[in-house]
């Protein structure tokens, strides 16, 4: 069986760029679903607009089932305010959107379980929209609409801070991620997490910042950096 912190570095490369409150959420998201018995994947973090406008054509004008309604701008994803999941299966390496398996066998769905924990983190549920419901998806809208965002507004430091407060104001945890910026030359380039007085980053788009090409290399599990 994987370790927690085995299961959050599978998540990882997909937290950048989220706000601090949602950062805060899925990797606590994570920790209370695997303490539940149900590890789970983050598939989705934040999307450009022309990943999302790439998603929006699938069913459309190439080939695929339909899985969105929101064209580029138009979902939370788009502002770093929304993740996606799935059940992380016993192998640590296949994903499952079964709604319906019960893999740690206490006759409660896993889906329901990840669900339940989101709610109680302050996260909204696609499943419960009463139109195109998308059950892998949960956002902090902070009462803002697409419109708002569209406009320029964002959450307020308030809005950020009293939802940071609920999610490390939850159960007691030793070692609790703190969402923290890294800056390059003074200028935000990411966001990572401090755990332990260790911080995690990704580490493409430091990198990347600096000049240098990032490639990974499956069959040997390892990361290549190359200055250009």
């Amino acid at each position: 069986m994987l370790t927690l912190e085995q299961v959050k570095q599978k998540s990882a490369a997909r937290l950048a760029k989220l706000h601090p409150a949602v950062l805060a959420g899925a990797n606590e998201l994570i920790r209370r679903s695997y303490n539940r018995g149900v590890p789970i994947l983050i598939t989705q973090g934040m999307r450009t607009i022309a990943q999302q406008n790439e998603l929006y054509a699938q069913g459309r004008t190439k080939k695929g089932d339909i899985v969105t309604n929101a064209r580029g701008g138009d979902s939370y994803h788009n502002y770093g305010l929304a993740i996606d999941f799935a059940l992380l299966l016993p192998d640590g390496r296949n994903v499952s959107w079964d709604m319906k398996r019960d893999g740690d066998g206490d006759k409660v769905a896993d889906w329901q379980e990840v669900v339940q924990e989101g709610k109680k983190l302050g996260f909204e549920w696609g499943g419960d929209w009463t139109s195109f419901k998308d059950y892998a998806h949960l956002q902090m809208s902070f009462g803002l609409s697409i419109q708002d965002l569209k406009a320029g507004r964002r959450p307020t430091a308030q809005q950020s801070a009293a939802a940071l407060s609920r999610i490390t104001g939850g159960e007691p945890e030793v070692n609790k991620d703190i969402p923290v910026n890294i800056t390059l030359n003074g200028k935000k380039l990411t966001t990572g997490v401090m755990d332990d007085a260790v911080t995690y980053a990704p580490v493409r788009a430091i990198a990347e910042a600096l000049g240098a090409k990032v490639t990974y290399n499956a069959s040997s599990k390892t990361v290549n950096i190359v200055k250009e």
